[in-house]
C-alpha cells in the first residue's frame, strides 16, 4: 500500500486570495441577481442605490485582491507562481492527455498544484472576473457616479447650472438630456458584457465545486482542507511534474 504524506501545498497569501475571492463573487452574484430583478422584486429607487452601492463597494475588495493576486503570482511559493497556474508550459499536453486519460480509472493522477484541467479552468475564471471587473468599474461610475470614472460621468451628463458633485442616481431631471443619452449608448454593450460575464462566472462555479467534489472523491488529496491548512495528503514522493521543471 502507497504511504500517504501531507505536503506543503498552498501558501498564505494564495489561501487568503482564494476564500476572499470567494466570498466577493457569491456575493456580488447574489446581489447582481437581486438588482437585475429589482422590478420584479418592487424594490424602490432608494432601495436599488444601496444595493449598488454596496455592490460597487465589493466589487473594489473583489479588485483589490485580484491585483494582490496578480502579484503573489511572482513573488508567492512555487505553486502560487503563474508558471505552476496557467497551463502551457513544457510537458503541458502530454500532462493534460494523460490525467483526462487517468480519469477512467479508479485512481485518477494526484497533483501537488493544479492538475491540468484545473489550470485551464483558473485561467478562464481569472479572465472572466478580469473583465467583470473592468466593466464594473465603468458602470459603477455611469449608474451611481462612484471611482474612477464617475467624477467625469457627473460632468459630462449634467445639466447647465447644476454642480456635477450634488448629482444623484435616477435624478434624470438634473442630467443634460442628449448627454445622458450618448452615455446611456456608450454604457448599453458594456451593461451587455458585464451581464453576460455573470453568466459565464456562474457557469464555472458550477464546474469548479463540481471538479473539487471529483477530485476530493477520486483523488482522495484533501481538496478542500488544502484551502485551509496549506496541506495535501498525497503519496509519498508524488509531486507535479511541471512545477518542478519549470522551478527547476
Amino acid at each position: 500500500m502507497t504511504e500517504l504524506k501531507l505536503q506543503y501545498v498552498w501558501d498564505a497569501g494564495t489561501r487568503w486570495f482564494h476564500w476572499i475571492n470567494a466570498v466577493c463573487v457569491l456575493l456580488l452574484m447574489g446581489l447582481g441577481l437581486i438588482i437585475l430583478n429589482a422590478s420584479a422584486f418592487d424594490i424602490p429607487n432608494s432601495g436599488k442605490i444601496t444595493l449598488k452601492t454596496v455592490h460597487v463597494w465589493v466589487g473594489y475588495v473583489l479588485i483589490v485582491n485580484l491585483l494582490w493576486r496578480f502579484i503573489w503570482g511572482f513573488i508567492g511559493n512555487r505553486n502560487a507562481r503563474w508558471s505552476a497556474i496557467l497551463p502551457g508550459g513544457k510537458g503541458y499536453f502530454t500532462q493534460l492527455k494523460s490525467y483526462l486519460s487517468s480519469l477512467h480509472s479508479s485512481s485518477p493522477k494526484p497533483h501537488l498544484g493544479h492538475n491540468p484541467v484545473g489550470k485551464l479552468a483558473i485561467t478562464a475564471l481569472l479572465l472572466l472576473l478580469i473583465v467583470q471587473a473592468v466593466t464594473g468599474l465603468f458602470l459603477a461610475g455611469s449608474d451611481i457616479f462612484y471611482p474612477p470614472i464617475g467624477h467625469w460621468i457627473a460632468q459630462w451628463i449634467a445639466a447647465p447650472g447644476i454642480d456635477p458633485a450634488i448629482l444623484q442616481p435616477y435624478a434624470e431631471e438634473t442630467y443634460n438630456a442628449a448627454a445622458y443619452e450618448q452615455m446611456r449608448s456608450i454604457r448599453k454593450p458594456i451593461v451587455t458584457v458585464h451581464m453576460y460575464t455573470f453568466y459565464g462566472l456562474a457557469v464555472l462555479v458550477v464546474l469548479h465545486l463540481l471538479g473539487v467534489v471529483v477530485g476530493e472523491f477520486r483523488e482522495r488529496s484533501s481538496l478542500v482542507s488544502a484551502m485551509i491548512t496549506g496541506y495535501k495528503t498525497l503519496p509519498e514522493g508524488e509531486t507535479n511534474a511541471q512545477n518542478d521543471e519549470q522551478a527547476g
